[in-house]
């Protein structure tokens, strides 16, 4: 259902782009250039007309996909579809103008004004009809009970029961599929299995999960059972796409964290496992990209000689690759300068820190001025890792980390990255202790992270780096 309903947005999007690239042709061909057109052939044989048939929807297309639109497309709202609309419109109408259009010889500059207006009143009002159609008619389906989520409820008692009962009567269904429940510590309530099968218990979540294709995670514990919602968020955070939502208590309620999206849906609080909005994922991702490439060439001198100096004072290879863990727990190879002697970790894996023996003189040099880190440029081409982003670790100290700190898990939300707040605020960690204080910040960063906020850290990296702070 999804596939075709993300088809359709993109077949739409295509036809309303193409249509109003040719509205604007003729508009300009009748509309200001009256006195020198006089055949409608005119436009067919301008291969400005060809070129712009191609090129205009891929960049309309381009657009709207770092807008995020054809993410989530069953659960797209009216309201939301109607702003991101005009944003994009906008945003791409000005790219149009001044890129295409604003070298045309003209008249007057009422022309200009007249062709802007003329595209982006065409190209909204073609666009968001469409999608307005396709949007009001998935979620009549939704509200009709046509189409659904798979969803599973974590809870057996009473409130689980409960919850259950509120979603089924809304006045508005919401579009809550339950596939059955799974037990928190071990009770049952008789009610809850006559309405849905237990599934399993919370070592079996992350399975039923995969298995049942859950799309939302309903969290209904009881009071006394509070203390396991953070194991129950941790368990699902590593799970792309899930939605977790978890009923209020009375406290919740006067703190104002809950949050609505109709007046007639249960108040449910959704957990935020997307850290920022989609549209600033992908501007992340560009820039992850047309910086690395610009460091990577702009720096090939000092990559080189770099390179020279180590295997010059140094017995070994002149890259180390060591295996850190990413995104969602997966592990990948992490590549640096060589700044320890070879078989530095003999004795097993150690944390570097002040007057390291380990440590190759030009090495302590590279750590100071972070010319080590510059091969991880090619981690972030690759996409395995972020310029911006909690440092990797190794599975031997998260494991310690975890066990003193459990909330470390939660940065495996995000790509990890060649600099962070962490490392800003606090530097490189010598021992698993200053690792664990090293992750308040991390999560700080996990809880404001913005495109505003990479720019600052950035900044922060650069002034270390030319004061050779790093260690």
């Amino acid at each position: 259902m999804a596939k075709k309903l993300k088809i359709k947005y993109i077949f739409f999007d295509t036809l309303a782009a193409i249509l109003s690239w040719t509205a604007l042709f003729l508009f300009r061909k009748i509309g200001i250039e009256a006195n020198t057109f006089n055949d409608i052939n005119q436009v067919f044989s301008d291969q400005n007309f060809w070129w712009g048939i191609v090129l205009v929807p891929a960049g309309w297309l381009c657009l709207y996909a770092i807008f995020g639109t054809y993410r989530n497309v069953m659960r797209r709202s009216r309201l939301r579809e109607l702003i991101e609309t005009a944003i994009a419109t906008v945003i791409g109408v000005l790219v149009i103008f001044f890129s295409l259009l604003l070298d045309d010889h003209i008249s007057t500059y009422h022309n200009y004004y007249a062709s802007f207006l003329f595209l982006l009143c065409v190209h909204f009002v073609l666009t968001y009809v469409p999608r307005l159609l396709i949007t009001t008619a998935t979620v009549r389906k939704i509200h009709t009970r046509q189409i659904g989520f798979p969803s599973i409820l974590i809870g057996s008692k009473k409130k689980a029961f409960q919850t259950y009962i509120d979603l089924e009567n809304q006045e508005i269904y919401s579009g809550n599929n339950f596939v059955g429940f799974v037990t928190v510590n071990g009770s049952i309530e008789q009610d809850l299995q006559a309405v849905m099968p237990q599934l399993g218990t919370l070592e079996d979540l992350g399975q039923l999960i995969e298995k049942y294709h859950i799309e939302e995670a309903i969290i209904a514990v009881e009071d006394y059972e509070q203390d396991k919602i953070q194991e129950i968020i941790r368990t699902l955070d590593g799970c792309d796409n899930l939605i977790i939502k978890i009923t209020p208590d009375a406290r919740d309620l006067i703190l104002g964290t809950v949050k609505i999206s109709s007046i007639f849906h249960s108040p449910l609080i959704t957990i935020n496992n997307q850290p920022m909005e989609e549209w600033q994922y992908s501007v992340k991702r560009i820039a992850d990209v047309v910086i690395s490439l610009l460091a990577l060439i702009i720096l090939s001198p000092v990559f080189l000689v770099t390179a020279i100096i180590v295997k010059c004072t140094s017995p070994g290879p002149v890259f180390y690759a060591q295996e850190r863990i990413g995104r969602h727990g997966v592990p990948f190879m992490m590549h640096k300068f060589r700044s320890m002697y070879v078989d530095a970790e003999a004795m097993g894996p150690a944390l570097s820190k002040d007057n390291d023996p380990r440590i190759t003189p030009f090495g302590r040099f590279m750590r100071k001025v972070r010319l080590d880190e510059i091969p991880q440029f090619y981690n972030v081409l690759k996409g395995t890792m972020s310029i911006v982003g909690p440092r990797p670790e190794r599975q031997f100290f998260i494991d310690q980390i975890v066990k003193r700190a459990p909330e470390y898990l939660l940065l495996q939300r995000i790509k990890p990255g060649i600099t962070s707040w962490g490392q800003v605020k606090y530097g490189y960690a010598s021992n698993v202790d200053e690792m664990v204080e090293r992750l308040r910040y991390d999560l700080l960063y996990l809880d404001n992270m913005t495109l505003a906020t990479d720019m600052k850290i950035l900044l922060y990296t650069v002034i270390i780096i030319f004061q050779g702070r790093g260690k």
